[in-house]
């Protein structure tokens, strides 16, 4: 009698090579991977730090100036500034290089203002008014003036105070006080154009809005605001306030006024009211009580103050205090910003101090992220995600509430609506299902995962949400008219014939019954309430509801997929045990198999969850996109994976926008990278509860 035998050659050197290269590569993917993800979250780091960084100022040259007389306004363009005094008008290098020959002006001014752009120049000429423009091309300036060199006489007699506004490059409007009243002027093209007078109005301090629409005039702790049209200026509203101003400044974008008295600088802007917008006190800067002089920045909503101690104070409307403070020499008289707001230079009896400035992001502060910032026009402080907009007055908006609100509500409401789903199915499957339908169904289900989230919300923004909009009593009562389906067959179920009864049979009964009873869920309804999303104030056709089932859907396969592994693992045993002891298998299955396999499907839970989070495609198709931090179930939202791919493309590399970008998507991995440490700890603690109970068993 022979044996078959299967030659074997065995070799332990070999196998032993074998394993050593086998385990040496997983470990060095293995680490690979960890360094991968280190190194991806150092970069996160790398780009987001610099946000949190502070404002920078040093000295760089100091220059001699040949004209001892005060400035009465000056201004540069980062290379070559400009400087206007009783005495003269000349343009002085700021590389320290020897100034030019001085313009020598056909009077003696006693008062300037500049527009809100530092590009125009409007002179008190002892009472007439002459209009000058410092032009810079190429490192070299140019005076220009565009009424001509010699001083403009009002017939409404010698002006006292002014303001200026330039509309354009060839086109100016100016409010002078004279003893008739308030003159609003218009000229154009070397010519006034238009005269508007406002008699009997006196005012200790002028100023125009950059668009030439609104005129604040103040006398003594009266404030009153003109509104400016074509023909008239007709008085929008008249504010009392606290203290008498020292002076009037406007913001960069025209809309905020900063109000100089005792007290410090306050921030004042537009609120929209039952009679129009009004002006509302915001608040107080902080330490800027003591400051003799307000300098705004031309291009952003910065401003620097000074006081008689040499105290520099720079402060940015979204903060309540300085964001920067210098102590320098006393004597300061005069300061003026570059037009990129990295420049300042100061003046003092006979020298200018120029100074580099390393302020990028003003507006942003951790606080800014995550508390209500009043913002300009908005009724009241409030969270708000607006990065950039038509107009070239906007103010970013970075508030990360909003996304961090509707990340959270979309991935909560999906999870609500995939962990029942998915954890009936799972128990089903693996606890009542016969094995050859098993093999069928649970292929099939996780098949549902390998949808591209991108067809799951392509699907729900074009034809779920219109058929919701439409249904939406219906979908509303589903999950309950299920519920109580399902209940009634369980109790109906004994009375069916044996036959029918038989394992895997009453999947084949039941299925038709919840198929139809869907049906008519969702028909009847619009029997009597048809078109209900239409009729409700608030609902917007992509919402979290939408949001929600589709998100819902995507979960189901991977929850259902791990749940399923985790109760087919738990030991045979232990359910035949308690069968053998006379429990019935819900029993078994709810006080036996479930706490066995707790860990695994707590898992499931929150490997879903993170998915929900992280899920971009879904929410960006189906939820309208709307960072509101308000609103409920039927209303959009905005996540911050779909922020992320919205406006990274559009964000300029190294932009605060682009950075706020960046970590978003650090906070998303922190967020995710807790959960899973989170769920890896509680898992690990029911693992070894279960493991202590079975050898205890």
């Amino acid at each position: 009698m022979s044996i078959n035998r299967i030659p074997v050659h065995f070799s332990d050197r070999r196998r032993r090579a074998t394993d050593t290269f086998v385990r040496r590569v997983v470990t060095a993917c293995g680490v690979g991977i960890l360094l991968l993800m280190l190194l991806l979250f150092f970069w996160l780091i790398w780009v987001v730090v610099p946000l949190f960084s502070a404002p920078g100022m040093h000295a760089t040259t100091n220059i001699q100036l040949w004209d001892k007389a005060p400035t009465l306004a000056m201004g540069s363009d980062g290379h070559l500034g400009w400087r206007i005094s009783r005495n003269e008008a000349r343009f002085i290098p700021l590389d320290g290089q020897p100034a030019g020959p001085a313009l020598a002006l056909n009077g003696t001014p006693n008062a300037a203002v500049t527009s809100s752009d530092n590009r125009s120049v409007l002179l008190n000429m002892q009472g007439e008014l002459l209009l000058m423009q410092p032009v810079i091309n190429n490192d070299s300036g140019e005076w220009r003036f565009p009424l001509g060199d010699r001083p403009l006489h009002l017939p409404q007699g010698p002006v006292s105070n002014m303001a200026l506004t330039s509309l354009s490059d060839n086109r100016w409007l100016i409010a002078a006080q004279t003893a008739a009243g308030i003159t609003l002027l218009t000229l154009e093209n070397q010519k006034p154009v238009q005269q508007i007078l406002l008699p009997q109005q006196q005012a200790e301090h002028l100023l125009l809005s950059p668009d030439g629409t609104l005129l604040y005039a103040s006398s003594g702790r009266l404030l009153r605001v003109w509104q400016i049209t074509a023909q008239a200026a007709q008085l929008r509203e008249t504010q009392t306030l606290n203290l008498p101003p020292q002076s009037l400044h406007m913001l960069a974008g025209g809309r905020s006024l900063l109000i100089q008295d005792a007290r410090g600088v306050q921030q004042w802007f537009a609120i929209a009211g039952d009679k129009g917008p009004r002006l509302q006190a915001i608040h107080t800067f902080n330490g800027s009580q003591n400051a003799l002089g307000v300098a705004p920045e031309a291009q952003r909503r910065v401003f620097a103050t000074y006081d008689a101690q040499g105290n520099i104070q720079l402060f940015a409307s979204k903060q309540l205090g300085a964001i920067l403070t210098r102590q320098l020499a006393p004597g300061i008289q005069a300061l003026a910003f570059s037009p990129r707001g990295d420049g300042l230079i100061i003046e003092r009896a006979g020298q200018w101090q120029q100074f580099a400035l390393d302020n990028p992001w003003p507006d942003f502060t951790w606080r800014n992220l995550w508390q209500k910032i009043w913002y300009e026009n908005y009724p009241q402080p409030d969270w708000v995600w607006q990065s950039t907009a038509a107009g070239d007055s906007y103010q970013a908006k970075f508030s990360l509430m909003p996304l961090v609100l509707g990340t959270l509500k979309a991935a909560s409401l999906a999870l609500l609506f995939a962990t029942p789903l998915a954890l009936a199915a799972a128990m089903y499957t693996a606890w009542f299902m016969s094995p050859a339908l098993r093999r069928w169904v649970k292929p099939g289900i996780e098949m549902m995962g390998a949808l591209p989230s991108v067809v799951i919300g392509l699907i729900a923004g074009v034809w779920l949400a219109p058929h919701i909009s439409t249904a939406l009593v219906g979908v509303l009562l589903l999950p309950l008219v299920l519920a109580a389906t399902l209940l009634l067959c369980g109790v109906l179920s004994p009375r069916l014939p044996a036959s029918w009864r038989r394992p895997g049979f009453e999947v084949i009964l039941l299925l038709p019954v919840l198929f139809v009873m869907t049906l008519l869920t969702l028909w009847l309804p619009t029997l009597f309430w048809p078109e209900m999303g239409e009729r409700l104030a608030h609902y917007e056709q992509r919402n979290l509801l939408v949001a929600a089932l589709a998100m819902g859907f995507a979960l189901v396969p991977l929850i259902f997929t791990l749940s399923e592994d985790a109760l087919f693992s738990v030991p045979g045993a232990l359910g035949q045990g308690s069968l053998a002891l006379g429990a019935t298998p819900w029993q078994t299955l709810t006080r036996v198999v479930l706490p066995g396999a707790s860990a695994g499907i707590f898992a499931a839970l929150m490997i879903g969850f993170g998915r929900a989070v992280g899920e971009t495609m879904i929410v960006l198709m189906a939820t309208g996109n709307t960072p509101v931090s308000e609103g409920g179930l039927f209303t959009g939202l905005r996540a911050l994976s779909a922020n992320i791919a919205i406006e990274m493309p559009e964000a300029a590399a190294g932009s605060a926008h682009y950075r706020i970008l960046f970590l978003s998507a650090l906070l998303l991995l922190i967020f995710t990278l807790v959960i899973n440490t989170i769920a890896e700890l509680i898992r690990q603690r029911l693992r070894q509860r279960y493991s202590q109970h079975e050898g205890q068993g």
